[in-house]
């Protein structure tokens, strides 16, 4: 059994997915759970694992999206695909870790898709 680090959030957050060396490829997704370190997204794209993109997450309520600046394929699957964050400037991941405070206090009373 995986032990994870960071606690994992049930979320439905729309999300584009833009290829680290093809900025013209964007793929559409939603992320399906989120935690400080990474995400599973639900998307028609396939990508290997290793895949690098960058990450645009709209979280419902904020007028532009939290970037992560480049996130990682770690596993793919037919639940998914499992992203682990590498670069999130810091003004990014004062967001995030914003959006994960309110999923932490308020649960599933937060509306997120």
């Amino acid at each position: 059994m995986m032990v994870r680090r960071h606690h994992r959030f049930p979320v439905a957050i729309p999300v584009i997915l833009v290829h680290a060396q093809r900025e013209r490829l964007r793929y559409s997704g939603t992320v399906k759970d989120l935690s400080q370190r990474g995400c599973r997204i639900e998307s028609v794209i396939r990508p290997f694992t290793g895949m690098q993109v960058e990450l645009h997450l709209q979280p419902p309520g904020e007028s532009s999206p939290i970037m992560i600046g480049n996130a990682a394929v770690r596993w793919t699957g037919s639940c998914g695909i499992g992203f682990e964050f590498l670069t999130v400037a810091p003004s990014q991941q004062e967001r995030l870790n914003q959006l994960l405070e309110r999923l932490s206090n308020h649960g599933r009373d937060l509306p997120l898709g």
